[in-house]
């Protein structure tokens, strides 16, 4: 095995630090830290973590204090917000704690940047009011953010961190046309959630590079997808695994919303045709197998999207599965190789 870092295509990691079905906060955040470990050891580019709120299945609710700690965990790994839902910040705090994390870390340090409320609404309004959240569009306040990471010399107010190169590289964050255009016209770095919309990747991803204007922060376009992937040693039993998310997403359809079980117990369930059915219909998008099959399931994502690079989150229900999983995708990962489409421009 070369390892991520001589393969072809960049692959990374995206860590809900998600909380199991009889597990808590703080088990979920140390794998989280084990899991960076393991990902550096293994050669993976970069570690992110999301920004979601009264999400009771969720750890990670604090990207800057969380990245900031896995930076410190890990050697070479590039640690980032995968992202700050920046509705919810202003934006010069954004500046600051990221300036800050950049001047600690040099070189290690990713922002990536959403516009989703990343829970409820009344978890969104507790974060910050309605009526600041909107007050301004999302353009503005990520030119509002882009100002403060590169201020011109006479600018009235200064993210001090971010003074003497200390800018970590921004990307924007979405699952639709809407966002990758945004992120093409400013000249960004786009990650499109595939593991959320499958079915708007490609599209997606077709509109970036058609909209996509050099600037500074990427000359030419720079695009990852991220992708929920279960492998294990064999199909049979990264099936068996994957029973958790898939009896997860029926509660959910039918209007449960349930911590991810073990796969004992969603093995243990009893389906009917109608359950399989919403299944299939919405839990299609996480790649499912044992390391030849899986390699090809990313080989067709790469290939459809012509992305830079694939992020994988994993969700199963014990931590040494999903230690296992990307073992087995680290193993395979010399095997991928870029998409017609791809771009050629990596930043960071």
């Amino acid at each position: 095995m070369r390892g991520c870092l001589e393969a072809d295509v960049r692959v990374s990691v995206l860590d809900t630090s998600p909380i199991v079905q009889g597990s808590t906060p703080r088990q979920a955040l140390n794998d989280t830290v084990d899991l960076a470990v393991l990902a550096d050891a293994l050669g993976y580019h970069r570690y992110w973590v999301p920004e979601h709120h009264g999400m009771r299945g969720v750890a990670s609710s604090a990207p800057a204090v969380l990245v900031g700690h896995l930076a410190n965990a890990t050697r070479r790994l590039r640690v980032g917000a995968g992202g700050v839902l920046l509705p919810s910040h202003a934006p010069i705090v954004v500046a600051e704690q990221f300036g800050t994390l950049a001047a600690l870390h040099p070189g290690r340090i990713d922002l990536g940047l959403g516009r989703a409320p990343g829970g409820s609404r009344s978890a969104a309004d507790a974060v910050r009011p309605e009526g600041e959240r909107t007050a301004k569009s999302f353009r503005q306040q990520l030119d509002e953010l882009l100002a403060y990471l590169c201020p011109s010399p006479d600018a009235p107010v200064k993210a001090i961190p971010v003074l003497g190169g200390n800018a970590p590289p921004v990307w924007v964050l979405g699952t639709s046309v809407t966002s990758a255009e945004l992120a093409g016209e400013l000249g960004l770095p786009y990650a499109f959630a595939h593991h959320l919309n499958a079915a708007a990747a490609a599209d997606a991803m077709r509109a970036y590079r058609e909209r996509f204007r050099p600037s500074e922060r990427a000359a030419t376009p720079t695009a990852l997808v991220s992708v929920s992937v279960i492998a294990a040693d064999d199909d049979g039993r990264a099936e068996w695994l994957a029973g958790s998310t898939r009896l997860k997403v029926l509660s959910r359809v039918r209007g449960k919303r349930i911590l991810l079980p073990s796969p004992e117990d969603a093995a243990a369930y009893h389906y009917t045709d109608d359950d399989r059915a919403d299944i299939a219909a919405r839990a299609g998008s996480v790649l499912v197998g044992g390391p030849a099959t899986v390699v090809g399931r990313l080989q067709a994502v790469l290939d459809e999207t012509g992305a830079d690079e694939l992020m994988v989150t994993t969700p199963v229900f014990h931590h040494a599965d999903r230690r296992r999983s990307y073992e087995l995708v680290a193993s395979v990962a010399e095997r991928l190789r870029p998409g017609a489409r791809r771009g050629s421009g990596l930043v960071g």
